[in-house]
């Protein structure tokens, strides 16, 4: 069923098509900031900051701004698959492009395998068989491979599902902010807390609309990526702001008495919408979990097929699939290599430095601006401060992290350069225009 050819060997398949509008192109950041957080976010916010949780998300979105902006700008350079592999490279060479898409790629493999174990563990509830290692690490396994195969078929399907998933986890949430519209008391108060409870949980802000940047590294399976791409980031960043504060809103509003903070929207819904409610807020949280790592695993193989065609990798990863027009040889060790780390139980430790390994490459993007712009000669000077700010608060947020993180950054930057040499050996050397 299955061939893969190097890329540009082929004159029907040399790239896989561009079947993605703006509305396809709008999933992937949507997708990639709203996973597991936003069902318990609201209870912690709310636990920490009171009725400034909702301004509190705001103050969050627009300090996350900058960031998006220099992905938005950087964006309108480039056409081609890869995202921070071609922006690293474009402005300071090969070894840091590749850094950059190998630290984006490692902390995503890992964050999908996170992901998986933690959705198996919610389904357990349900049906306890799967509480075995066995049945657990079997359905890890299962799950991903279904991810696998449906990314393999089709740009267009992957969306498909995308979209459905979407859907399903957003329409719940809509549902209980009007609710507590009508069966609750909308006059939440507003009160400044304590600067010190607002230091304690405003990271929480910023880990919220991490995986935005994944819309960047398909892009040469859009339409039109030098304009869809800046307008989904801007607009779609703008948009979850608005939902977190809606239904943070709509949770303060209800006020429900849940001790368990992962279950707390639930329990809200329980309140304005009975057991319905509950359960679509349940079945919500399971699907935006699942989107999420969707999210992750169609993007994630279109950055090894942009290093693939750039000579950091092997040319194998660049094979693409002669009947579905895939990037397939990058989309199947992508699965393999997920489902590897979902059944072993050591990865654990991978995950811990999974944000600290993603703003290494938050860091390189917002610098590879100015350094662009100042190489043609017309640096903007708003452009410069985003750039400043972006990588000050990605610098903040490093600093908040462990010595164990930060070893295990070191040891994956290492493990890069050597896949790097290696490949710089034995690969043939594509040199395929940047943008």
């Amino acid at each position: 069923m299955f061939a893969a050819i190097p890329a540009g060997m082929n004159e029907s398949y040399d790239a896989p098509p561009r079947t993605v509008g703006f509305w396809g192109t709008a999933l992937f950041p949507i997708n990639g900031m709203i996973g597991a957080g936003i069902f318990a976010l609201p209870a912690v916010l709310a636990a920490s900051v009171g009725s400034f949780a909702p301004w509190l998300m705001l103050a969050g979105g627009i300090g996350f701004l900058p960031l998006a902006l220099c992905y938005a700008w950087l964006a309108r350079r480039f056409e081609n698959s890869g995202g921070p592999v071609l922006y690293g490279e474009a402005a300071f060479g090969r070894f840091v492009g590749f850094q950059a898409g190998w630290a984006r790629y490692a902390s995503a493999i890992v964050t999908a395998a996170a992901n998986t174990s933690v959705m198996v563990a919610y389904l357990a509830a349900v049906w306890p068989a799967l509480a075995n290692p066995i049945a657990e690490a079997g359905a890890i396994a299962t799950i991903l491979a279904i991810v696998t195969l449906v990314n393999l078929v089709g740009m267009s399907r992957a969306v498909g599902a995308l979209g459905v998933m979407t859907v399903i986890k957003v329409v719940p949430l809509i549902a209980l902010v009007v609710s507590a519209l009508f069966a609750a008391d909308p006059d939440i108060g507003f009160a400044v807390p304590e600067f010190s409870a607002v230091e304690t949980v405003v990271l929480l802000t910023f880990y919220a609309f991490m995986g935005f940047e994944a819309v960047v590294e398909p892009a040469g399976e859009m339409r039109r990526p030098r304009r869809d791409i800046p307008l989904a980031i801007i607009s779609m960043v703008a948009a979850v702001t608005l939902l977190y504060m809606a239904v943070i809103w709509g949770y303060l509003a209800i006020a429900p008495a849940v001790v368990n903070e992962d279950n707390a929207l639930a329990g809200a819904a329980l309140e304005t919408m009975g057991q319905i409610g509950a359960t679509a807020i349940v079945i919500a949280a399971a699907v935006s979990i699942a989107a999420n790592n969707f999210n992750g695993s169609t993007t994630q193989p279109r950055i090894l097929y942009g290093m693939a065609q750039r000579g950091m990798l092997p040319l194998w990863f660049a094979g693409i699939s002669k009947r579905f027009g895939t990037p397939g040889n990058a989309i199947l060790f992508t699965g393999a290599a997920s489902i590897a780390f979902g059944v072993w139980e050591g990865f654990a430790v991978l995950a811990i430095a999974g944000t600290l390994i993603r703003l290494v490459t938050y860091c390189i993007c917002a610098a590879a601006l100015p350094v662009l712009e100042h190489r043609e000669g017309k640096v903007q000077p708003f452009h410069a401060l985003c750039s400043v700010l972006a990588i000050a608060v990605s610098l903040f947020v490093a600093a908040q992290v462990d010595t164990k993180a930060i070893l295990v950054l070191a040891g994956m930057i290492g493990l890069g350069a050597v896949f790097y040499l290696i490949a710089g050996r034995n690969a043939a050397q594509t040199e395929l225009p940047v943008a």
